[in-house]
């Protein structure tokens, strides 16, 4: 048996410091899509990437996002971060540059930051959207919670 825990938003961040891997959840006219994801945290802001496609085009369409972090404890406990946010496109043009590069040296800290943003079907592929697509999570509101087993009496 497990007893559930608020998280204070200093517990909520430094879950997100250490997690790489999430979950993104969007919305596109009243259907929910979510999709794994790398990304890095910092300064209240998730960075990630992708390829052409239709995380993107949803988020295009409605950049009301989420994201979903946890750790798992071996059967001992977990903890979950959900972020909420606003998607920010992060083209290589002024003044989202200097952003851009930010999510660059942050995700790249990651040996397989890429993998999952660079992986689509070859089928799917063409050169028109081999361009990776930074972009930026402009966090609203954080919750989390825990899990912790209950002390034996």
């Amino acid at each position: 048996m497990f007893e559930i825990h608020e998280m204070n938003n200093k517990q909520c961040v430094e879950l997100l410091q250490r997690a790489h891997f999430g979950r993104l959840g969007c919305c596109r006219e009243a259907s929910p899509y979510i999709v794994p994801i790398y990304f890095a945290y910092e300064a209240n802001t998730i960075y990630s990437f992708s390829l052409a496609g239709k995380k993107i085009e949803w988020m295009r369409d409605n950049p009301n996002v989420c994201l979903e972090a946890e750790e798992q404890g071996g059967g001992k406990g977990w903890k979950c971060v959900i972020a909420t946010g606003k998607f920010q496109e992060l083209p290589d043009i002024e003044p989202w540059r200097a952003q851009r590069m930010l999510a660059w040296s942050l995700l790249q800290k990651h040996n397989d930051w890429w993998e999952i943003g660079a992986l689509k079907p070859e089928a799917m592929r063409s050169e028109a959207d081999t361009s990776p697509i930074y972009y930026a999570i402009n966090i609203q509101a954080l919750t989390g919670r825990f899990a912790r087993p209950l002390e034996q009496q």
